[in-house]
């Protein structure tokens, strides 16, 4: 099974993705892939996610398609029968944690503070999802986090956009960060697909 760290490291950016009309949910992957997008995180934010999801993972084995917004035991165990093979919380509780246990799929778990990446790390996480990360601290706050907490490996997310990313992405304790602003849920409701492969292209050739 793909590791947390091995998902992290598949491209600079993770789209985060709201969908609501399950039967996007393939042509949408398809248009992340000829982009050069090999990761998606659909969140569990609408009726259609699981069945996207499940979509997704039947339809286009060459993306790795996590659960996003995982807040409790049902939905990891949801979207652990949906396809899933990862899974990414907002925050994180015990529950959460042994929910994902549960299921056998890593988890990426969400923090917003230093002590919350401290009990994380207590628990055995080495890498974070730092949300909502424009209004939790910015670049700088992660920056100032690689001397005390290394070996944490960060994925900022939220309030992201194309031309901020290369700013996360030249952290050294960032390994992606997750973005919205690929697919975002009109574009999609739309069938714009052309612009959301041209959205994934620019996506996967930044750097920091």
């Amino acid at each position: 099974m793909t590791s947390i760290t091995e998902i992290l490291q598949m491209g600079p950016v993770m789209p985060v993705i709201v969908i609501d009309d399950s039967a996007q949910a393939v042509p949408l992957a398809q248009a992340l892939l000829q982009g050069g997008i090999r990761t998606i995180e659909i969140t569990l934010r609408t009726p259609a996610a699981l069945d996207a999801m499940q979509a997704v993972a039947t339809a286009c084995p060459e993306i790795l398609v996590g659960a996003g917004t995982v807040t409790n035991a049902r939905l990891a165990a949801q979207a652990h029968d949906a396809g899933a093979g990862f899974l990414v919380s907002p925050g994180t509780t015990d529950a959460v944690i042994k929910g994902a246990v549960d299921t056998g799929l890593p988890l990426l778990p969400g923090a917003a503070s230093v002590s919350e990446i401290m009990v994380l790390m207590e628990a055995g996480f080495s890498a974070v999802k730092f949300f909502p990360a424009a209004t939790a601290g910015g670049p700088s706050f992660i920056k100032s986090l690689a001397s005390p907490l290394p070996g944490v490996s960060v994925c900022p997310t939220g309030g992201i956009s194309l031309a901020t990313a290369p700013d996360w992405l030249a952290l050294p304790n960032v390994s992606c960060v997750g973005g919205s602003w690929i697919a975002p849920q009109a574009i999609i409701a739309a069938g714009d697909f052309d612009r959301i492969a041209a959205n994934a292209s620019a996506a996967a050739s930044l750097s920091g």
